[in-house]
């Protein structure tokens, strides 16, 4: 018996990817988040982070929702890009401008917080 569920990553204009994995981490506002076959269902919403999709598949996303039920694991994202896509250069450029919007004054504690997540995983990356 396959230990495999199905995983489909959507952004509004495309399918960016489907396929089967038998184990999926995510960055959900709870913390980093395991799914493997037969996992509870459950409806959370990403934060900035890392899609870890096996040990092959990284994806870098700011934003979204997660839904898994009956062994389909369902990410919706405006934001989610393959880290084999993504270039140093614009990487670079990202981080400088979370950490300017960081120090700006007037952002709220929601903000910080997601910044922080998103420069942390920024830095991993690059």
């Amino acid at each position: 018996m396959s230990n495999k569920f199905t995983v489909e990553i959507i952004s509004p204009d495309k399918l960016i990817l489907k396929s089967e994995a038998s184990e999926v981490t995510i960055p959900s506002y709870e913390g980093e988040m395991g799914i493997l076959k037969d996992h509870i269902p459950l409806i959370t919403f990403l934060r900035p982070g890392l899609i870890e999709i096996g040990k092959n598949e990284k994806f870098y996303a700011e934003d979204g929702t997660v839904e898994f039920s009956n062994n389909n694991l369902l990410i919706l994202s405006t934001t989610v890009q393959s880290l084999k896509n993504m270039k140093t250069e614009k990487i670079s450029i990202m981080l400088k401008e979370a950490e300017n919007r960081l120090s700006a004054s007037e952002i709220t504690d929601k903000q910080k917080y997601i910044l922080n997540y998103k420069i942390e995983t920024l830095k991993q990356i690059n």
